[in-house]
């Protein structure tokens, strides 16, 4: 600010001299950084598919070979098995999931 005031590069700017040290609110604000969860040494379920995570990205930039462009990963908390389903739109998400669901027989 003090570059912008002193070459006056700036109409309207007031002629102060700004303090480099302090931050306003909003700026301090969102310059916090919040501190990674702590890693646990242990495993928090007792068998398999009682936890699952997962994660839907894209749109993709480059459309595969069949034509997707999303990207579904769903991780096994116990296990750690990782499946990938390719699809071709959102809409699909669901579908896909449930079918996945029944072809490992879970209710």
């Amino acid at each position: 600010m003090n570059k912008l005031v002193s070459k006056d590069l700036v109409v309207g700017l007031p002629s102060i001299k700004y303090n480099d040290g302090k931050v306003c609110d909003a700026c301090a604000r969102g310059k916090q950084v919040r501190n990674s969860f702590k890693l646990k040494n242990y495993v928090s379920t007792t068998r398999p598919l009682e936890m699952l995570h997962m994660n839907l990205c894209g749109p993709m930039r480059v459309i595969s070979r069949g034509g997707k462009r999303y990207v579904r990963v769903i991780v096994d908390d116990y296990s750690h098995f990782t499946w990938t389903l390719f699809l071709a739109s959102k809409d699909e998400t669901f579908e896909k999931f449930m079918f996945s669901l029944k072809e490992l027989k879970i209710d």
